[in-house]
């Protein structure tokens, strides 16, 4: 895989200790950048830094700790990274798939919420630093799975309360970040700030696997590495979109096979991106740290 250089860039990637996220991370130190991960778990964490040191040559990789089901932990990472004048790529790649209905610190439905919340909610709080460097770029780690959210999102039961389905949760979860992508987009026009999604492929990693399902569910995840493809070539179109001059011209577009794609129908219905947006701001008001960021809001751009 051929990498444009990323020296001298400051790339922040969520759940990097392993699958995609750590072969993002590979790949972009590898070109050069300076990588921080945000990962829930320190051992773990601390193994990937020092897998990705030795394998990308690199030694600018470190770990904060991050915990995208808890609000208060997104605004101490945020605040942890506070120290850098700016952050050239955000990477949104953690995720997480559950069969069974579980809630996040603030009470949220755990998929919509650590998949799409608490990366609206970084994402919200490092815009100064993003708006700080010459070109920066969002990439919203997304994929094909949101065409099973067939029609849209559920927008009067975002947190399943009504009914639970796993695959549909998670579609609309994936969905969520198709359509972020898209909402920071527009209201980043003209800031220097591109945003975009993508599908890195079906990967073969531990997603799905770690205790998160359950019962037929998790036998079905056990085969999964026989017939998906490697995280290091899922991670390809994360990299591309992350570093290709070729994305760093336009917004707001889905990507698979480190080119652009056509979403679902519904992920480019006109006005479902303002809609999310709004709803996620209505979810997130009454729950937020009171001390927020002076216009950090991308609604002001």
């Amino acid at each position: 895989m051929t990498v444009t250089s990323m020296d001298g860039k400051v790339v922040v990637i969520t759940g990097g200790n392993s699958g995609i996220g750590l072969e993002t991370a590979v790949g972009l130190a590898g070109a050069g950048a300076r990588v921080l991960l945000g990962c829930r778990d320190v051992t773990k964490a601390d193994a990937a830094v020092a897998d990705i040191r030795r394998r990308s040559g690199n030694e600018a990789v470190e770990h904060r700790p991050l915990d995208l089901a808890d609000l208060a932990s997104v605004a101490a990472f945020a605040e942890e990274l506070a120290d850098l004048d700016r952050i050239d790529v955000l990477v949104n790649n953690a995720g997480l798939l559950l069969d069974r209905r579980t809630e996040t610190a603030q009470g949220f439905e755990a998929t919509f919420g650590i998949n799409h919340l608490g990366h609206f909610e970084l994402t919200d709080l490092l815009l100064p630093q993003l708006r700080a460097a010459p070109a920066a770029r969002i990439v919203n780690v997304s994929s094909a799975a949101h065409a099973w959210a067939v029609g849209g999102m559920s927008w009067g039961d975002l947190d399943r309360h009504r009914r639970f389905g796993p695959w549909r949760v998670y579609g609309e979860s994936k969905l969520a970040n198709l359509l972020h992508a898209r909402a920071l987009a527009a209201r980043l026009e003209g800031t220097g700030v591109v945003a975009h999604a993508l599908h890195p492929g079906s990967v073969a990693t531990n997603f799905g696997r770690e205790g998160d399902t359950h019962g037929a569910t998790a036998q079905l995840m056990r085969f999964t590495p026989y017939v998906l493809v490697t995280a290091a070539e899922g991670a390809r179109t994360s990299v591309h979109v992350a570093s290709s001059p070729e994305a760093g011209s336009g917004s707001g577009r889905y990507w698979s096979s480190s080119a652009p794609a056509r979403p679902a129908p519904w992920a480019i219905r006109p006005g479902a991106e303002d809609l999310l947006w709004s709803s996620s701001e209505r979810m997130l008001a009454s729950v937020r740290p009171t001390r927020r960021r002076a216009a950090n809001s991308a609604g002001s751009a």
